[in-house]
């Protein structure tokens, strides 16, 4: 499992991204699943299946812990490592798997370039955020705009976001390798602002976000 990425994030935390080329076997037999995840497993089909142990296995080593910690859900639905109180997300697509964990509160998502995602633009694209848009880079600024409202959307961990009417997005200038700009959740009584940072990876996009 060649690890692709693996940063310490300021002020406090870490990045890890991984290319997965192992079998579920491999994983299975290094993970040790509790019997509810191992449930949950099974039901699962198609690639998704390594990818979700893929991304459990880079938690686990980026944790440094000899015994694993299993991933749990807290009564929103949101990941948190047990027995560790740092904030974590998780997430994973074709092949790779990422992970950040931090004392602040984080987010992340990583997702492969796909042409199609002008066609879904208008669910959670603001007119704002379209106005700044450089057209020869529309498609790749697109994604940036969709990974930093998952990323948002993760770091809130409460669901029931709107991704146009909750998740904001400061207008920046695209960056072909990486860059940042700044992201806010308005909800109810939550207010927070949240540093953004993406980077492309070959044909695939990060971005993560952390709490200012």
């Amino acid at each position: 499992m060649p690890l692709k990425l693996y940063n310490k994030i300021a002020p406090a935390g870490e990045i890890g991204i991984w290319t997965i080329k192992e079998s579920e076997e491999f994983f299975l037999s290094k993970l040790d699943l509790r019997e509810d995840e191992f449930e949950r497993f099974s039901k699962m089909k198609g690639r998704r299946r390594v990818e979700w142990l893929g991304v459990r296995y880079l938690l686990h080593y980026m944790s440094g812990r000899k015994k694993r910690g299993a991933i749990l859900k807290d009564e929103f639905g949101k990941p948190h490592l047990e027995g560790a109180k740092w904030h974590i997300s998780i997430s994973h697509t074709d092949g790779k798997a990422a992970a950040i964990a931090s004392p602040k509160l984080v987010g992340i998502d990583i997702q492969k370039f796909v042409s199609r995602i002008d066609r879904i633009a208008h669910k959670f694209m603001r007119p704002v955020e379209f106005d700044c848009l450089h057209e020869e880079k529309r498609l790749e600024q697109l994604h940036i705009f969709w990974g930093a409202k998952e990323a948002l959307y993760k770091a809130y961990g409460r669901k029931e976001l709107d991704f146009k009417d909750h998740i904001f997005v400061t207008p920046f200038q695209y960056n072909k390798e990486k860059g940042q700009t700044t992201g806010r959740v308005v909800k109810g009584e939550f207010d927070e602002t949240f540093t953004i940072h993406y980077d492309r990876l070959e044909n695939f996009f990060l971005v993560w976000v952390i709490i200012d």
